[in-house]
């Protein structure tokens, strides 16, 4: 059994209030979990404007499937979001 975590450190510039904040997560963390069926949420920066950090772990049989989940899981959000991704952690154990 491999778990693959990552965390996605975004900023987000049209962001003027953490109302605003949280129902951009919200929508982002309810489409990867229909999606992927993963683990999600934001784990720091909670109330912090314009920058949004989320943590995801995945379980999967072989490292190549793990990774293969990680690097979809990414895309999607790339293309499902106006927020720019400024950093990804990646590990798999």
């Amino acid at each position: 059994m491999i778990v693959g975590t990552i965390i996605i450190r975004m900023y987000a510039p049209w962001v003027s209030s953490l109302k605003e904040k949280r129902m951009a997560v919200k929508s982002i963390v309810a489409k990867v979990q229909n999606k992927f069926h993963v683990a999600i949420a934001e784990v720091e920066e909670q109330d912090t404007l314009q920058t949004i950090v989320l943590g995801l772990a995945c379980v999967a049989g072989t490292v190549r499937q793990a990774d293969s989940i990680l690097d979809h899981i990414i895309g999607f959000i790339e293309e499902n979001t106006e927020a720019e991704i400024t950093d990804i952690q990646r590990e798999l154990r």
